[in-house]
């Protein structure tokens, strides 16, 4: 052992100590490392479920409640479609993107400030891992919101005499999962690029909310004047809203292949996007 030189003692200590304790494998995924943090991001929303859940869902209902009752009679129907039941969609998905983007995005602000990020940059997870786990935790988090407010949007739209309608299953599921999906992503890029909450809350106040408010939540794209009617089908948001109400109302102002085309390249950039960025460490080993 004397006679070894330096690299040869070091290989030979670090097989024995393999040899002792085994050597801890993974395969091109490390599923355990994925799961725990996706397990560690949904419970870290259902321990305060009060405000991440039930709040969204009640601010949502009372959208709803408040457009319908004020104004329904004063609200004509919309390409034939009553008021009430074009309206409920545009306000489930918002529900559903907006929560998603506030779940990622907080969450790594937060480790971040707190110098707990550290915790999820150790261990042996992949950019790609990272990217999914955070993503899948927001995106539930959408998913359950949007679930439950069309749960409560249903039985409320049942008792004011009209039922919510399921045209096309495919669309209300697809379009969800985008939505959830494409805005989880965007929290995560949020997150990383704020180093404040003020920089985290502006990005919100000046682009996610307008995106999703001026994107035919609340009205018909179609009876925009122009250029606003224009500038409409550039906004993504409005592809996932009108491909979700689609679901429901069964018909689509815009066309559904372009909306289903653009949200799915819109998941493959911003998923590259949070790959790369967790990938290069961008403010988060600084």
């Amino acid at each position: 052992m004397d006679g070894l030189d330096t690299p040869k003692k070091t290989s030979l200590a670090a097989a024995n100590l393999h040899a002792e304790f085994g050597v801890r494998r993974f395969g091109a995924v490390n599923w355990l490392g994925l799961w725990t943090l996706y397990i560690k991001e949904v419970r870290r929303f259902m321990k305060v479920v009060t405000q991440t859940v039930i709040a969204p869902v009640v601010s949502t209902l009372l959208f709803l409640v408040v457009f319908t009752q004020a104004f329904g009679d004063a609200r004509p129907a919309v390409a034939g479609v009553p008021y009430v039941e074009f309206l409920a969609p545009g306000l489930i998905i918002m529900a559903i993107l907006t929560n998603a983007f506030t779940n990622s995005s907080s969450s790594l602000i937060i480790a971040k400030v707190q110098g707990s990020i550290v915790d999820m940059l150790m261990p042996p997870l992949s950019a790609s891992e990272l990217t999914v786990a955070f993503v899948a935790g927001a995106a539930t988090r959408g998913l359950m919101v949007g679930a439950i407010t069309a749960a409560t949007s249903a039985g409320f739209m049942y008792a004011i005499g009209s039922p919510m309608h399921v045209g096309a299953l495919w669309a209300v599921l697809y379009f969800a999962f985008a939505a959830a999906v494409i805005f989880g992503m965007l929290g995560v890029i949020g997150g990383i690029w704020a180093e404040k909450f003020d920089q985290l809350a502006a990005l919100s106040n000046f682009v996610i909310t307008p995106l999703t408010f001026l994107s035919g939540t609340f009205y018909s794209v179609e009876r925009l004047p122009e250029p606003f009617r224009t500038a409409s089908q550039y906004n993504p948001v409005y592809y996932l809203i009108d491909g979700f109400r689609s679901g429901f109302t069964g018909q689509a102002e815009a066309s559904l292949t372009v909306g289903v085309t653009m949200t799915m390249a819109l998941m493959l950039i911003f998923g590259l996007c949070c790959y790369g960025l967790f990938r290069s460490g961008y403010r988060l080993t600084d």
